[in-house]
């Protein structure tokens, strides 16, 4: 029923290589997937402050939605990047399953809603991808065909071993946190943790997302940051950190470690995936970048920092 790729029998390495320009077409083909699997959580979801509601969350497989409810019942479903396949689970036991091989969004789109169908599960989206341009409609979409199992397998590790990093990070936290999770209209791995206070309206403008989706998430002051595999300008993995509202001075905060950088054009600081793997020790590389770019955001910000860490958490 899956890609015939066998599931790797030895250890892998922890943190492997993932170059954007190796998998670009199949990453711009698994962003789309993932907005149509998406929507099907922000459909039945209720809504949950800063869109929640509609994230993913790593698995010691791949990707899932959670639980999801469907009147009396419940569902979810999973990327699963070992035996490379899409699994929907209902609450009665029923399990529908599709490859994830080499085919089109319209295709991988008209297959999934039939196998929703399949299992007496009535969904309908909106079929129209977001926080991209252009934004060709799922059925139109014939461009985006690709599927290489290697690097989708690459790519689920890379964010089961941040997921793993950015979990420690978000412990030291007293104050209000996001969970680590996936979200699908930028394809980014992210936690969030917020000041307490609100922040004044974001000025929004992402592509194809209307202002107020923007205000919603934006709507307390936060310090964020994730891990996201590039496009654009910034042409590699990297992990990004970023305030809202920025304060003054953030840009220009020393920040660890050498290699981090920021970014005028992003108003982000980003440190490259590759220096976090070729790394003596990934981890604390990884956390540092972490803790210094939510120190300057909480310093510069004038966070209340002892009502809001966990005292002796570093």
């Amino acid at each position: 029923m899956a890609n015939t790729t066998p599931s790797p029998t030895a250890p892998a390495e922890a943190w492997p290589s993932l170059p954007l320009a190796a998998w670009q077409d199949t990453f711009a083909t698994f962003h789309m997937w993932a907005q149509i699997v998406g929507k099907t959580r922000l459909a039945l979801s209720p809504l949950v402050n800063h869109w929640w509601n509609v994230t993913f969350y790593v698995t010691p497989r791949g990707l899932t939605t959670s639980p999801m409810p469907y009147r009396d019942r419940t569902f979810a479903v999973d990327f699963d990047f070992l035996d490379h396949v899409l699994l929907v689970r209902t609450s009665e036991g029923a399990v529908g399953a599709l490859p994830l091989a080499p085919r089109s969004v319209a295709d991988f789109y008209r297959e999934y809603m039939d196998l929703l169908r399949s299992l007496d599960l009535q969904v309908r989206i909106w079929p129209v991808p977001v926080e991209v341009e252009p934004a060709v409609p799922f059925l139109d979409d014939r461009e985006h065909a690709a599927y290489d199992a290697e690097y989708a397998h690459r790519f689920w590790r890379v964010l089961a071993q941040s997921e793993r990093v950015m979990q420690s990070f978000r412990g030291r936290f007293l104050g209000k946190c996001s969970p680590v999770h996936f979200f699908w209209g930028g394809c980014d791995l992210a936690v969030t943790r917020f000041s307490g206070r609100l922040a004044p309206p974001h000025p929004g403008g992402i592509p194809n997302v209307g202002d107020w989706v923007t205000q919603e998430a934006y709507s307390h002051e936060v310090s964020s940051c994730g891990f996201w595999v590039g496009g654009g300008s910034i042409a590699e993995p990297s992990f990004y950190a970023y305030a809202y509202p920025e304060p003054a001075g953030f840009g220009a905060a020393r920040v660890q470690p050498r290699e981090a950088y920021y970014s005028q054009d992003w108003k982000e600081f980003f440190l490259p995936y590759e220096a976090v793997r070729t790394a003596e020790q990934p981890d604390e590389v990884l956390l540092a970048f972490l803790q210094s770019t939510y120190e300057a955001a909480a310093d510069l910000g004038r966070w209340d920092r002892k009502a809001l860490e966990r005292p002796g958490a570093r």
